[in-house]
């Protein structure tokens, strides 16, 4: 039985971002579940998953 629930993420949990994109638009996902934004700009997209990292 995992000693966090599905909510949380454990302590050393690793952030690892990718740019995904579909169509006209790119987002930031993470492995964490997060999920930024659709933008047209995917250089913005690309600093929405480091925000995400460093934050």
């Amino acid at each position: 039985m995992p000693k966090f629930s599905s909510r949380q993420e454990p302590a050393a949990a690793v952030h690892r971002t990718s740019v995904v994109e579909r169509g006209s638009f790119a987002s930031a996902r993470c492995t964490c579940g997060w999920k930024g934004p659709a933008r047209r700009a995917r250089d913005r997209a690309r600093r929405d998953a480091q925000e995400h990292t460093a934050g």
